[in-house]
């Protein structure tokens, strides 16, 4: 994948992230974005950090003492965790969400 698209997909994919919580009440989850990285801080103090990877092309995501790397799959248009175990982005977000008590909404 080139730099161009790949620059693209993870600005589609952050600002996903992002608009997934517009719904969800401040008191549940806050959402701060700097550059290429969103923080998310959830009730209970709990924190899930999503950001870019430019130079290996993937986003990497961290929470629940945990992280996750995933690279863009163009077949099945998904962001897949490259340990090949099936993780994909906005579903393992929306479980560590859920974990907290806190259900965005994936468009």
């Amino acid at each position: 994948m080139d730099e161009s698209r790949y620059l693209d997909l993870a600005k589609d994919a952050l600002e996903r992230v992002v608009a997934a919580f517009d719904d969800v009440e401040l008191d549940d989850a806050d959402i701060d974005t700097a550059g290429d990285v969103v923080t998310i801080t959830l009730k209970g103090s709990k924190k899930v950090v999503l950001n870019t990877q430019r130079p290996t092309r993937q986003l990497w995501l961290a929470g629940a003492g945990r992280a996750w790397h995933f690279t863009y799959d163009e077949a099945r248009a998904r962001w897949l965790d490259d340990k090949g175990q099936g993780d994909e982005l906005f579903g393992t977000l929306a479980r560590l969400c859920g974990d907290a008590g806190v259900a965005p909404r994936f468009a």
